[in-house]
């Protein structure tokens, strides 16, 4: 909850999920970044870093295309678990800078994949702690936030197919290996979907700074879908509305909000102590 957005279980392995077919009429697999044809994603992207990389090649639903590795990158890899395809490509650091950027903090290792296949909603199976994300796009922030939901056991983040967060390199590194292994949900209609959630037995706790009970206070029920807002607008209407509750997170100090990303770090740590719960 913050100015810029008002505001576990084990890890799970890659396709601990089922299902995910896509919905009935799509002309070809669908993706969970933008319907705007401008905005789609490519065929194939660029994923860099070590973890993000080793993440990658030990997940069974990743298609890889090719992997670049110096040789050094390439034994970390080995010491990853990472099992390295036997045309692995030797390359260098400029050759990668070259290729990625400058600004790419590639640590000597990419691998072009083709994007993962996001799921529906019938992928939850048995879940019980979620997170749902309004309109938060910024890849750093939704890298933090995997990272954060496969560390405390969250099963899945679910997005809408519009203003949502692109697959890109940038955020598979931010995000440190978490994009393999966690389930990709996405929706069409972020509001329909919160109501299916409820009906699946989910408690819909959506995070503002003007919520009307601490968090704590506000997580219950034994499957929790915690609801984030945009940067800079927060929880749309309608998506408050069909929270079951809105919640804030009460700030002791000098400053009374927090990053999205940060901010999802306590409320997944708080459901997760909820749920490890005897009453839970």
């Amino acid at each position: 909850m913050t100015d810029e957005n008002k505001h576990s279980r084990s890890q799970r392995q890659p396709g601990h999920f089922r299902g995910g077919k896509g919905k009935p009429g799509h002309n070809g697999p669908r993706r969970f970044a933008s319907n705007a044809p401008a905005e789609r994603r490519p065929d194939q992207l660029w994923i860099y870093g070590i973890h993000a990389v080793a993440a990658v090649l030990s997940n069974p639903r990743r298609k890889v295309l090719q992997l670049l590795a110096t040789q050094n990158a390439a034994t970390r890899l080995v010491e990853e678990g990472a099992p390295l395809p036997g045309d692995l490509k030797d390359t260098s650091p400029r050759d990668l800078d070259r290729l990625l950027g400058s600004e790419a903090v590639h640590q000597g290792a990419a691998v072009e994949v083709a994007p993962l296949d996001p799921l529906d909603l019938d992928a939850l199976g048995d879940a019980r702690l979620i997170i749902v994300l309004d309109q938060v796009t910024d890849p750093h922030n939704v890298g933090a936030i995997l990272r954060s939901a496969v560390a405390f056991g969250a099963d899945a983040l679910v997005t809408t197919g519009r203003h949502a967060p692109a697959e890109t390199g940038v955020l598979a590194k931010s995000a440190s290996g978490a994009l393999e292994n966690i389930a990709m949900i996405e929706v069409p209609n972020l509001a329909t979907a919160l109501t299916d959630l409820k009906d699946m037995g989910f408690s819909c706790v959506g995070l503002d700074s003007e919520g009307t009970v601490p968090l704590e206070e506000g997580i219950r029920g034994d499957r929790i879908a915690l609801v984030l807002g945009a940067e800079g607008k927060g929880l749309r209407r309608l998506t408050r509305d069909r929270c079951d509750i809105v919640a804030r997170l009460d700030m002791p100090g000098a400053i009374k909000s927090l990053n999205v990303s940060n901010a999802a770090v306590l409320s997944l740590y708080l459901a997760h102590r909820h749920l490890g719960a005897p009453n839970a």
